[in-house]
């Protein structure tokens, strides 16, 4: 199978134009003045400090490096409904986008979709966090990849103070260790020890709309000064957003105004070096004279003097490279001396003009599948040999690439390193009189590999309400691999599967239990994959594979005799989980947000986000105050205060959204719910009892309200552990004939885990007041 899906010509030249020689050339040879490295650590994609490390890594020269905990997993998704394993696939590749522009060298510690050190959830402390990742696993991670990498500096992102998201804390806490841990020859790893000189912190607050830091930043006690790129013009806080932009699932890039620039001080909190600390480099090596190599840092200098002739920078960055490859040093400074042979190599291709493209015709293929590769080659004159490294299983005959047998592509890598990429690549050699370097260009899109035995499931996931007469449902297979295989289905006792032409008619007893059953999928009497694209503009392809299995939660949810309406903004699949079991609910256009076309709809469900993502819904709010007061039930699911939610014109009445929302959330999704009220919300057509908070995934919820007008009536009220209780919840009003319902309860992500519970609020929600 092949999907014939290349870049697109205008793709093409949106990238090319963004890295300009010129351009790359300066920011190259910049990396040439120093030998000294910078570990940023955090818990998310997004967490990196983008900005200070545009400063340090354009301007200043230093080896910048990430070590990230989590694929941020369980955050929101702000251009699409790709949630948990899949969510955490895409921010991988927006972080790889990111270190892009920084030519930021990444490592994650959690290695994999199901690895413990994951994004659970919101966590309000450092120690809670640790017990699901395994505070064990957490150290020696975090210690092998100080190991491999050896920064002089480690920095974390945020602070470990109260206020401040469980998992940053945690990371930090974890930073104070890795400094012992990583230079103790007991702790082992199967790496050799590496001492990190210094450890610093932000000595600025983490505070925000997110997060409330209780205590105060530590002192200053040394400040990266801010400033603007001399050939780009741009501010370093620019570049910063530049790499942030790819961020698009968290809504990451913010402009900045021209002139605006920014320091950034921190807190020196353990060191080896004696002396003072007047700058980053200060007590270490700084330059290749320091580690006794001084003629090659010469050459290098008179490379970086001479910008922009591109001919003396050429040859001086081959002298000097000449002296690397001859050199002999102690072990402990060998990586810095290989990287600077790397980062030289890399001066001397762009310097001589040397350049290659080489992309696939298809950009996902199967064990045994074939496609065209094409090369284009620009000696720009010079002497250049290429050659073209594959990944085992792979074979290319010098036009062709045969993908054999190879295994399937990893949708997580556990490192991302810009200047070293991970097969497939192109390696150029260029030669310089006597001297010969080598760069490693990446694919333009690796062609992604499928698992040999596949197949698409649709759908994965199914609810079956037993207040529905509906106990029979149709699972289509498509994209067999391989296409002759017969397919099986592993059924429940009392359940039937029979093979049909589409895929399978599953049937279930009437009086099935509530609950969750998988349904796995063998191929040739094997356990078969599926494979779900994750494709969006802002990053190349990536292929998520799980288990082929098909979850069917069986529930018992009276459903509310009413005409559902939905407006949705994409981020959400809330009208599709609650036809699922049996609501009759549409999805409305926006030609149908007017009085008229209102009128047959006895409840409207606005979903997360709507009034930021779905244009011209914050300035039709008074259609829907109308149609409320008429004798409609409106319901809103939880919004972020910038979400273009007005306080006093977004609701019928006024509403205020609490933050930082590290305040206003209950992130146990265990929580003790108490009712405040018999209310009908909470007892019709469904009594909605204790048993109905069990089984909730990843939190309660999150943007309560903070405040409220005295229309309102809270339903319930919840707390985390040793935390006062909070009542914004779920709050309701009569609104004439009509009822408003807010719910900030993550009822979406409920649905979508079959919570049993979820399905019967939601029907109360939005039964006709």
């Amino acid at each position: 199978m092949t999907i014939d899906v290349p870049l697109s010509d205008q793709s093409r030249i949106l990238h090319h134009r963004l890295v300009p020689r010129i351009v790359a050339l300066h920011r190259a040879l910049s990396r040439l003045q120093t030998v000294v490295s910078f570990m940023n650590s955090g818990a998310h994609p997004d967490d990196e400090i983008s900005d200070m490390l545009a400063a340090l890594g354009v301007r200043d020269g230093i080896d910048i490096s990430y070590a990230c905990s989590t694929r941020g997993d369980g955050g929101q998704n702000d251009i699409g409904t790709e949630s948990g394993a899949a969510l955490g696939v895409l921010r991988t590749a927006e972080m790889e986008r990111a270190a892009d522009v920084l030519n930021l060298r990444l490592y994650w510690l959690g290695q994999s979709a199901d690895d413990p050190i994951r994004d659970f959830g919101f966590s309000k402390s450092g120690e809670e966090t640790l017990q699901h990742w395994g505070g064990d696993r957490t150290l020696r991670r975090f210690v092998e990849i100080v190991r491999t990498e050896r920064p002089d500096i480690l920095c974390p992102t945020f602070l470990d103070v109260p206020g401040q998201h469980g998992h940053h804390r945690a990371m930090t806490a974890a930073a104070h260790d890795v400094v012992a841990l990583a230079a103790d020859p007991s702790f082992e790893t199967g790496h050799a020890p590496w001492r990190i000189a210094k450890l610093y912190l932000p000595a600025w607050s983490g505070a925000g709309q997110a997060y409330d830091d209780d205590l105060p930043p530590p002192p200053k006690t040394l400040t990266v000064l801010g400033g603007r790129d001399p050939i780009t013009g741009f501010s370093y806080d620019q570049i910063g957003q530049q790499s942030r932009a790819f961020h698009l699932t968290q809504a990451m890039g913010r402009w900045v105004p021209p002139g605006k620039t920014r320091d950034w001080p921190l807190h020196l909190a353990q060191s080896h070096l004696a002396g003072p600390d007047e700058d980053l480099s200060s007590g270490l090596p700084a330059t290749l004279a320091d580690l006794g190599l001084r003629d090659a840092q010469t050459h290098f200098d008179a490379a970086r003097a001479a910008f922009p002739d591109f001919a003396i920078i050429q040859a001086e960055t081959a002298a000097g490279l000449a002296l690397l490859q001859a050199a002999t040093l102690a072990p402990e400074h060998d990586h810095k001396v290989n990287r600077k042979i790397a980062q030289a190599a890399e001066v001397i291709q762009i310097a001589a003009g040397v350049g290659a493209h080489i992309a696939s015709s298809v950009d996902v293929l199967t064990p045994g599948d074939t496609t065209t590769l094409s090369m284009a080659l620009d000696t720009n004159g010079a002497e250049v040999e290429t050659r073209v490294t594959l990944p085992d299983g792979w074979h290319f005959d010098g036009e062709t690439l045969h993908s054999e047998h190879a295994a399937a592509s990893s949708a997580m890598p556990d490192t991302y390193l810009p200047d070293a990429p991970t097969a497939p690549f192109v390696t150029l050699s260029v030669r310089t009189g006597d001297v010969v370097s080598q760069t490693h260009l990446p694919f333009e899109t690796p062609p992604l590999i499928l698992p040999s035995q596949r197949a698409t499931l649709d759908p994965v996931t199914e609810i079956v309400n037993l207040r529905t007469p509906r106990r029979s449902l149709s699972l289509t297979l498509r994209a067999l691999s391989p296409a002759t295989a017969v397919a099986a289905l592993t059924v429940p006792n009392g359940w039937t599967a029979k093979r049909n032409e589409a895929g399978f008619e599953i049937t279930l007893p009437n009086d099935e239990a509530v609950g969750r059953y998988q349904i796995p999928l063998t191929l040739d009497g094997q356990p078969a994959q599926t494979a779900q694209i994750i494709r969006h503009p802002h990053i190349p392809p990536r292929a998520l594979t799980e288990p082929a299995e098909m979850s069917v939660h069986v529930i018992d949810c009276a459903i509310p005799s009413a005409k559902i309406g939905y407006i949705g903004g994409g981020n959400d699949r809330v009208d599709h989980w609650l036809a699922c079991a049996g609501f009759d609910i549409t999805a409305l256009d926006d030609e149908q947000i007017t009085a008229a076309g209102l009128e047959e709809f006895d409840a409207l469900v606005i979903g997360i986000f709507a009034i930021k993502f779905r244009p011209g819904l914050a300035d039709a709010m008074p259609i829907l105050h109308e149609w409320t007061a008429a004798g409609g039930t409106l319901l809103t699911l939880y919004h972020r205060p910038w979400d273009n939610w007005d306080p006093d014109t977004t609701p019928p009445k006024r509403i205020e959204i609490g933050q930082p929302s590290l305040r206003w959330r209950v992130t146990d999704q265990a929580a003790a719910v108490t009712h405040l009220t018999d209310h009908l919300v909470l007892s019709h057509p469904n009594n909605i009892t204790e048993s109905d908070w069990k089984g909730w995934y990843k939190e309660r919820g999150l943007y309560f309200a903070k405040s409220w007008d005295n229309a309102y009536t809270p339903l319930l009220s919840m707390a985390d552990p040793d935390e006062a209780p909070l009542t914004g919840a779920l709050l309701t009003a009569e609104i004439g004939k009509g009822r408003h319902t807010h719910c900030a309860l993550i009822l979406h992500h409920q649905l979508a885990y079959g919570v049993p519970g979820a399905y019967r609020l939601m029907a109360n929600l939005l039964a006709p007041r």
